[in-house]
């Protein structure tokens, strides 16, 4: 058996639909301040970040709505919480440019992936702009589009 097939995989948890309702521009990756439980959910890979979303406050990125269901084997003498408010580590000139492009540009802070790097788990931040109702649906529409030429030109 080679070791190529035994490399797990790095990521963590995938933010599916945050690619059918905003238009992603700019990445970021971020740290995040974890709990040990914390740490020993994201290994067993029970994080979801589908509802989730990052706010900046006094100069500071937090993230919002994520849910880290707590191992059965937790600790006994600490009350998990899934949802609380985790704090983002990122640069200063990273958090100055977020600020400016949340307030005065109307962007959006949308966690897109988390993923394991070096032992620690790191958050891919996206600025986004919402999608309205007829801009899904033409997504929709080139992506079947898409997928029927394929199919077309693979059967000629």
């Amino acid at each position: 058996m080679s070791k190529a097939n035994s490399k797990p995989s790095n990521t963590i948890a995938l933010n599916k639909k945050a690619r059918h309702d905003f238009f992603m521009e700019d990445r970021l990756e971020a740290g995040l301040v974890l709990q040990g439980w914390e740490v020993k959910s994201l290994r067993a890979g029970r994080v979801q970040l589908r509802d989730s979303y990052v706010i900046v406050k006094d100069g500071e990125a937090f993230l919002l709505g994520a849910i880290v269901t707590p191992l059965p084997t937790a600790s006994t003498h600490i009350q998990p919480d899934p949802t609380r408010t985790r704090k983002l580590l990122l640069h200063r000139d990273e958090l100055s440019r977020l600020i400016g492009a949340v307030e005065r540009k109307g962007y959006a802070l949308i966690p897109t992936s988390m993923y394991w790097k070096k032992g620690r788990a790191k958050l891919e931040v996206t600025l986004a702009v919402g999608k309205k109702a007829h801009d899904k649906r033409a997504t929709l529409k080139e992506r079947d589009w898409q997928r029927e030429k394929q199919r077309v030109l693979k059967h000629g």
